[in-house]
C-alpha cells in the first residue's frame, strides 16, 4: 500500500557533517594557518628525473597548500564529524524493489567546508499478504462456491483502495481471470495507473451431508449423458 499510493518514512542514518566548531576549516578557532613548508603552499611537489619531470601530491599537507599548527579539539583537524541524523525521506508512488531515491544534500560533508554529497536510498518492497504485484499489476486469488460459479452473481474483492464489487457471469469455471481496470499501482512516471486481476477458485466442499448428496445425484441426472462418468461415457472411446 505504501509503495502503491507513496509514504513519508522518518529514517536514521550515519554520515559526516561539516564541524560546527570551526567551520570545516579543520583548525582550531582562533588560530591561524601557515603555508606548507614542503610545497610552498602549492599543494603539488614536483620531481625532475633527467629529461622528465612529473608532480604529485604533497604528503604533509594532503594537497592543500597550508597545515595546521593547531587543530580543531571537536573534529581533530578533519573538518567534520560523524554524524547520526533523523531525515524524512518522501516515498513517491510507483516505487518498486530497485528504485533509487536520491535525496540532496544528505549525504557525506564536503571537504573544507564544501556542500555535501547526496544519499541514495534503494527501495526494497516487502511481500503482501494477498496481492502479488508485477510491474503495475496486481493480482490475487479469491475463492468462489459451486452454486455461485453455476448460477452467477456477485461478490465483494479486495482491492488497494478498498474492496470492490465484481460480478460473477453465470456458468464461471475455476481459474478464470477478471480485470478489474486501473486498480493496480500508480505509474511511477505518471502513465496512469495499472489493473487487477482477480483469478477466481470454485470450492468443492469435501464433505457433504446424505440430504446434499441426494441433491447432487439428482441435478446429475439432468446433465445428460456427456456429464456422466461411467461407461456410459468411456464407453465411445474404450470400448
Amino acid at each position: 500500500e505504501e509503495a502503491a499510493f507513496g509514504v513519508e518514512k522518518k529514517i536514521d542514518i550515519y554520515h559526516t557533517v561539516i564541524c560546527a566548531a570551526c567551520g570545516g576549516e579543520g583548525a582550531k578557532p582562533g588560530s591561524k594557518k601557515s603555508v606548507c613548508p614542503a610545497c610552498k603552499g602549492r599543494g603539488q611537489i614536483q620531481y625532475r628525473q633527467g629529461f622528465f619531470s612529473f608532480s604529485q601530491g604533497c604528503g604533509q599537507c594532503g594537497g592543500t597548500g597550508e597545515v595546521i599548527s593547531e587543530p580543531c579539539t571537536t573534529c581533530l583537524g578533519r573538518g567534520k564529524v560523524r554524524k547520526e541524523s533523523e531525515i524524512a525521506v518522501k516515498i513517491p508512488p510507483g516505487v518498486d524493489t530497485g528504485t533509487h531515491i536520491r535525496v540532496r544534500g544528505k549525504g557525506e560533508a564536503g571537504e573544507k567546508g564544501g556542500s555535501s554529497g547526496d544519499l541514495y536510498i534503494l527501495i526494497h518492497l516487502l511481500a503482501h499478504k494477498i496481492f502479488k504485484r508485477e510491474e503495475d499489476d496486481i493480482y490475487l486469488e479469491v475463492p468462489i462456491s459451486f452454486p455461485l460459479a453455476a448460477l452467477g452473481g456477485e461478490i465483494e474483492v479486495p482491492t488497494l483502495d478498498g474492496k470492490a464489487q465484481m460480478k460473477i457471469p453465470a456458468g464461471t469455471h475455476t481459474n478464470k481471470i477478471f480485470r478489474l481496470r486501473k486498480m493496480g499501482v500508480t505509474n511511477l512516471r505518471g502513465r496512469g495507473k495499472g489493473d487487477e486481476y482477480v483469478r477466481v477458485i470454485v470450492r468443492v466442499p469435501a464433505k457433504l451431508s446424505p440430504e446434499q448428496k441426494k441433491i447432487i445425484k439428482e441435478l446429475g441426472k439432468t446433465f445428460g449423458e456427456s456429464y456422466r462418468d461411467d461407461k456410459g461415457f468411456f464407453g465411445k472411446w474404450f470400448s
